[in-house]
């Protein structure tokens, strides 16, 4: 008997990793190894056990002609056990996510080696930042909302709880392993469905993504799990010798404690209502324009392309917004204490951060891109131009919670016409 190997996995922090891959478009290809990756890791590593529901249409026997389909597969101690092949589900769909959660609940409570084990799901395919993400092609190439995602979460743990009343249907945390998901918006729904730790990214990222394999294998080595997250996915590299590329220009990982997150909610329409409340003046007027000129100093994301009508120039980093606001000493004291405070509040949720001062792929710099994003628009054509395609960024329970239209009717920024496509949807 290996006694070594024994005190290993038993001074492990045993983790069950859940792997949801939307590979119904075009990253199919390119993200496979964020499952096949499991293969390898698990091998040497005992501690992690993987559950995976993979929509691909990657080539493999006796799939030789790339047919689409949704694999269900469990991966450990090095070995990939496809335990269900079936025509592709809707990875967009809540009732899809739902289930996929109930099973990876399942998975835990039925192997007593990890029923102690903290759950993180992986979700892995396209990400729109407070928008939503896991966009399938073939089922009309829409965004699940940010909110569903969430939804999704807390209904399978219901699910779950329905089968085993009394039992553990906790969800430790989610790696968002899609562009632009380190949002405001997406920290307060998840902590919502009881979640506790986001990963993500507030920036597009390169596919594959961040390494799920390698992140998996670090939730398990216990300590400051969190830095090393986010150093792995700094530091990951792919690509050829020749040409090599990092997938992330930022990453984070949050601390979504219900505590954190209702003092971000409470800090945030302080500040948002101390703007509203600035006199209808030609001072007030002046005022606001200061305050315009502080949001307008700090770039939104999607900075590798900066074409007008790109949504994401609005989610802009939410701690250098308010400490910019915060430093301006144009601006009335309640005004300037109240961003201090919003700023603070969201730092506290930062538990580990990782940027670029200059990333190269994106050709742009990174430095303020520390924390989550939080959508501020500027101007109407800003406001929630994809609302119409389904992708909205504003028709969500953060927004309205911190006052967030109310602060875009100030500054100039709100539409009505796309506020009332996104409420419809």
């Amino acid at each position: 008997m290996d006694l070594s190997a024994t005190a290993t996995v038993s001074d492990a922090h045993r983790v069950v990793f859940g792997v949801y891959r939307d590979g119904d478009n075009n990253l199919d290809a390119v993200q496979e190894r964020n499952v096949t990756d499991f293969v390898r890791e698990t091998k040497s590593n005992p501690a992690l056990k993987v559950v995976a529901e993979d929509t691909t249409a990657v080539p493999r026997a006796p799939f030789h002609n790339g047919e689409l389909r949704t694999e269900w597969s469990t991966i450990q101690d090095g070995a990939q056990h496809v335990v269900r092949i079936e025509s592709p589900r809707d990875m967009s769909s809540r009732a899809t996510l739902a289930a996929f959660v109930n099973r990876t609940l399942e998975a835990r409570a039925g192997d007593p080696n990890f029923r102690k084990a903290d759950v993180w799901l992986d979700l892995v395919d396209h990400g729109a930042g407070d928008g939503g993400g896991l966009e399938s092609d073939s089922h009309g190439g829409a965004c699940m909302p940010m909110e569903d995602i969430a939804g999704a979460i807390a209904d399978g743990k219901a699910q779950f709880l329905k089968k085993h009343p009394g039992a553990d249907a906790s969800v430790t945390g989610v790696l968002a392993n899609q562009c632009l998901m380190a949002t405001l918006g997406f920290a307060d729904a998840l902590s919502q469905a009881g979640v506790r730790y986001l990963a993500a990214s507030p920036e597009t990222m390169i596919a594959p993504g961040a390494p799920s394999a390698k992140i998996a294998n670090a939730l398990t080595t216990g300590g400051d799990w969190a830095s090393s997250v986010v150093d792995t996915t700094m530091k990951a590299r792919y690509g050829s010798d020749s040409s090599t590329y990092h997938p992330a220009a930022a990453f984070d990982v949050f601390d979504l404690a219900p505590d954190k997150i209702a003092a971000v909610r409470t800090a945030v329409t302080n500040l948002n209502d101390s703007v509203v409340a600035l006199p209808h003046t030609q001072d007030g007027r002046d005022l606001l324009h200061d305050i315009r000129s502080d949001i307008r100093s700090v770039p939104g994301m999607a900075r590798f392309d900066h074409t007008s009508d790109m949504i994401y120039h609005a989610d802009r980093p939410a701690e250098a917004v308010y400490g910019k606001i915060s430093a301006d000493t144009r601006l009335p004291s309640a005004v300037r204490s109240a961003a201090g405070r919003a700023q603070q509040a969201v730092g506290a949720i930062v538990l580990a951060h990782g940027e670029y001062g200059w990333s190269e792929p994106m050709h742009a710099s990174y430095a303020d891109a520390a924390g989550p994003t939080a959508h501020i628009p500027l101007s109407p054509d800003q406001y929630d131009p994809w609302s119409g395609n389904g992708v909205s960024e504003t028709n969500n329970s953060f927004f309205n919670a911190v006052h967030a239209r109310e602060l875009a009717r100030a500054i100039g920024a709100y539409s009505a016409a796309d506020d009332r496509v996104a409420l419809v949807a």
